[in-house]
């Protein structure tokens, strides 16, 4: 890894059986484009950590839980902030999250069209970016004063990270479903797994954790 950038996570991306990790069209009524089974095992009360949660701590919690140690800002897709497509409307949409969202740092939208900066009074603000892979991370790294980056998906955004081979840190979690179609993670990056160590771990839940770090 180099000194000069942050480093680069991945948490909970989410995967079937057959290697799609999000729907093919996103709506207001489904945010993830028809792939709610993905979610079907996902307990999401422990993002924050497993201190947060009234809930047995668990392997799938504790993996789950790394989500916000030590980062600093997150990056993501337009698809992931919202479904509108093209020039941004003025139809005061601020993302799915409601008037708190989990992130609480900055968080660095990408996208060809600019708007205004949203603010939220838990530390979340939303920073809509044109910007390569690589100057949205310098942007970010600059955000996260001195704190890892996190790069929040979907998986298009993903790739084209890996795809410049900007990723230290992979968590995927290989989720007992078939979807049989949508949008898959790896399709062409044959031979990346060849960058990193895999370590593969199977819970009592039915999931299969993969911790990918950077060789």
């Amino acid at each position: 890894m180099s000194a000069a950038r942050p480093r680069a996570r991945v948490h909970n991306m989410l995967v079937s059986l057959d290697g799609f990790a999000a729907g093919d069209r996103v709506t207001f009524d489904q945010p993830i484009g028809g792939a709610g089974l993905l979610f079907s095992r996902f307990d999401g009360r422990v993002i924050d950590g497993v201190h947060n949660a009234d809930a047995p701590i668990t392997v799938d919690r504790a993996l789950t839980s790394m989500w916000g140690q030590g980062i600093g800002a997150e990056i993501m897709g337009r698809r992931k902030f919202g479904p509108q497509t093209g020039q941004w409307p003025d139809d005061g949409w601020q993302g799915w999250w409601g008037d708190e969202p989990p992130f609480r740092t900055p968080v660095f939208v990408l996208t060809h069209h600019p708007r205004e900066t949203v603010e939220f009074e838990n530390g979340t603000s939303f920073h809509f970016v044109d910007a390569t892979p690589e100057e949205a991370l310098r942007q970010a790294g600059e955000a996260a004063s001195g704190l890892d980056v996190r790069i929040g998906g979907g998986p298009t955004t993903v790739r084209q990270f890996l795809e410049a081979d900007l990723i230290d840190f992979l968590h995927l979690v290989i989720v007992p479903v078939v979807l049989g179609a949508g949008v898959r993670l790896l399709d062409g990056l044959e031979g990346v797994e060849d960058r990193f160590t895999i370590e593969t771990v199977g819970t009592e839940g039915g999931l299969t954790h993969q911790l990918w770090n950077r060789k």
